[in-house]
């Protein structure tokens, strides 16, 4: 007898093993046409497998847009798009295919030495829909890892030969096939290629080297998108075409920001506007930091290795740095990659009592990672950046006090900035990490009881901590509906005793204290990206690089257009002048498209009159007010939210 319970406590029984197919069937056969997997026991798996004991079981279904259905049909859209690549141009080698966030790829390696491009897609799309509309069964099979390399080698297929051999002794290695073409993976798939349906799309074709490593071969990426009808299919489209006219890089350069350039890969480039935008964030970020009592330092950007290596960050992050490259390890020195061991110096530079802390120190950091360039993006993945870091140095009985007061500050900074829909993540051990499982423990209770505490709501995250301890992560929502991991909070108990970091108790005896790492912007420079995106480049007044201009609309009015400005300025208002001998229309438009959110128009009558004609980004109105009004009701509209009513 197997007894399975559904996840509304209803049980099934049968007299022996089922298949999840089977079970479907038996509670409706509207059921079985729309399940796509089975979960057992927490682990999804196909429905052809056969159920042999009493368990916990939910059916995976189309229709309810749920996460382990998408992921599987994206997954099996890749195989599907892998079936038809080789269809069409044979001697093609295939390696691996993910599903990923909204969508999936698969990595080709072409013996012909031929590339991939968009004009390729319709005929691997118009494959794709024979494949599917065939409806071939997905199947399972487990083999040897002799018969898997003896399969693959004969099909003339290495890349699938060397994952095999790299696979541990014990890995069971298993083949799914859909019809005549087979692929390695581990699964689960969906009943049949039908079951993919056909809300998909390709996409992109990008480079990628095999196994991320620049040594070996290129192959070439096609990545696809899937959903499980057309109308999320038509609503994820549409997000692409509003994340286009959003695209930082455009903007950035229409408004004249920042460029980037090949003689700095991974390195900023900023215009006036785009550093006036830049010192605004920051100020309003100084201003906060000091209001929560955080004490702002500066620490080198070339620190020495053995720094690095009794912090653990060069065991577990050297692939990442910029090194001297000294032939003396001793004196061999590295940018760094983030700001803690830093602070850690500064906290060791005097004798620390319990009624020092907690301590808020924090550091607009200027860091180096040596990211790949294949990951760079704009302005959001750079090799250089700056972090808004902070590290709170405590004892363990003012975690949940300084976990409280670090989210009230970070929940009322994200809303000075317009966002008011934040996701709480909590990323627990990685798997490549340091300390002991009791540390580790010891760490993950302390900040789940701090968030408890509050009566947060959060998300786990399992298995993406940072390497010394778990972390909260702080996911935002944009203006069309994207998310935006940007501030994190992570518990250490590690690095303070690796670095010997240590205060005095009330007892005189010495303590190691507890290290809060702290983000709330993240970097500087993807923060700035994420902002000019979710405005799409139109700016709050207290925010823009530009707040208006005073354009003229005859030569006559150019030095009562001056006055204007400089009353502007004075009032610590950033507008510019334009003079030039263009039409009004001609200045109106030309910094509408550069997003200016207010134009003072001012002519002979108003120079006269001494007003002037505001008009707003967006808005075909004129707002005609006396120059002292204008003035005073601008930087009332400008003054940054923290200052507000000051």
């Amino acid at each position: 007898m197997v007894t399975l319970t559904l996840p509304d406590g209803a049980q099934r029984s049968f007299d022996q093993a089922v298949t999840g197919l089977q079970l479907a069937h038996d509670i409706s056969p509207g059921l079985a046409k729309a399940s796509l997997a089975i979960k057992v026991e927490g682990q999804i798996q196909d429905l052809d497998v056969q159920i042999d004991k009493d368990a916990q079981v939910e059916i995976i279904t189309r229709g309810k847009n749920r996460p382990e259905a998408l992921e599987i049909i994206r997954h099996d859209c890749a195989h599907v798009l892998a079936e038809a690549v080789q269809a069409l141009y044979p001697g093609t080698q295939v390696s691996i295919g993910p599903a990923i966030e909204n969508g999936f790829y698969y990595d080709f390696y072409r013996t012909d030495g031929e590339t991939f491009n968009e004009g390729d897609f319709p005929a691997i799309e118009a494959k794709m829909h024979e494949i599917i509309a065939a409806g071939a069964p997905f199947t399972r099979q487990e083999v040897s890892r002799d018969q898997a390399i003896a399969l693959f080698t004969d099909q003339n297929e290495p890349f699938k030969v060397e994952l095999i051999q790299d696979l541990p002794a014990d890995e069971t290695i298993t083949l799914y096939s859909q019809g005549t073409w087979t692929d390695l993976c581990r699964g689960p798939h969906a009943p049949t290629t039908a079951s993919v349906g056909t809300f998909f799309k390709l996409m992109s074709v990008a480079g990628a080297y095999w196994r991320g490593d620049v040594t070996r071969p290129q192959m070439q990426r096609i990545y696809g998108i899937a959903f499980e009808d057309k109308k999320q299919l038509n609503a994820y489209l549409t997000l692409l075409e509003e994340a286009a006219k959003r695209d930082h890089r455009k903007l950035g350069r229409e408004m004249g920001l920042f460029h980037m350039q090949e003689e700095a890969t991974g390195s900023v480039f900023w215009h006036k506007k785009g550093w006036t935008l830049y010192r605004t964030v920051e100020a309003y970020m100084r201003r906060r930091l000091e209001g929560a009592a955080y004490e702002e330092v500066k620490t080198p950007q070339l620190v020495a290795r053995k720094l690095w290596e009794d912090s653990g960050h060069w065991e577990k992050f050297r692939e990442n740095m910029f090194t001297t490259g000294d032939a003396d390890e001793d004196s061999d020195l590295a940018l760094k990659p983030m700001n803690c061991p830093c602070h850690v110096q500064i906290f060791k530079q005097s004798l620390m009592s319990y009624r020092d802390l907690p301590r808020r120190m924090a550091e607009f950091g200027s860091c180096h990672r040596n990211e790949s360039s294949g990951s760079m993006h704009g302005i959001m993945r750079v090799r250089a950046f700056t972090q808004d870091d902070a590290h709170i140095f405590c004892t363990p009985d003012q975690i949940n006090s300084e976990t409280e007061e670090f989210i009230g500050l970070l929940t009322a900074i994200y809303q000075d900035f317009g966002f008011k829909d934040i996701l709480v993540k909590f990323s627990d051990r990685p798997e490549k990490r340091a300390g002991s499982d009791e540390v580790w423990d010891r760490a993950e209770t302390a900040l789940r009881d701090a968030i408890e505490a509050m009566g947060l709501p959060y998300e786990m995250n399992p298995g993406e901590g940072a390497f010394y301890g778990p972390k909260l992560e702080f996911v935002l929502k944009d203006a069309i509906g994207r998310d935006w991991q940007c501030g994190t909070l992570q518990v250490d108990f590690v690095l303070p005793e690796r670095l010997d970091a240590h205060y005095i108790d009330p007892q005189s005896s010495r303590q190691r204290p507890v290290m809060l790492h702290r983000a709330i912007l993240g970097s500087f420079e993807r923060f700035l990206g994420i902002l000019i995106e979710n405005f799409e480049g139109k700016f709050p007044l207290w925010l823009a690089p530009q707040q208006g201009v005073v354009a003229t609309i005859v030569s006559g009015a150019d030095a009562y257009a001056r006055e204007v400005q400089g009353m502007f300025a004075r009032a610590g208002l950033r507008f510019g002048l334009d003079t030039r001998n263009q039409k009004i229309n001609f200045k109106i438009r030309e910094h509408s498209v550069g997003k200016v959110p207010i134009i003072a128009v001012v002519g002979e009558r108003e120079a006269q009159e001494r007003t002037v004609a505001l008009r707003r980004l967006g808005s075909d109105r004129q707002e005609i007010l006396p120059l002292k009004d204008a003035v005073e009701i601008l930087r009332a509209q400008a003054c940054p939210p923290d200052l507000a009513g000051q």
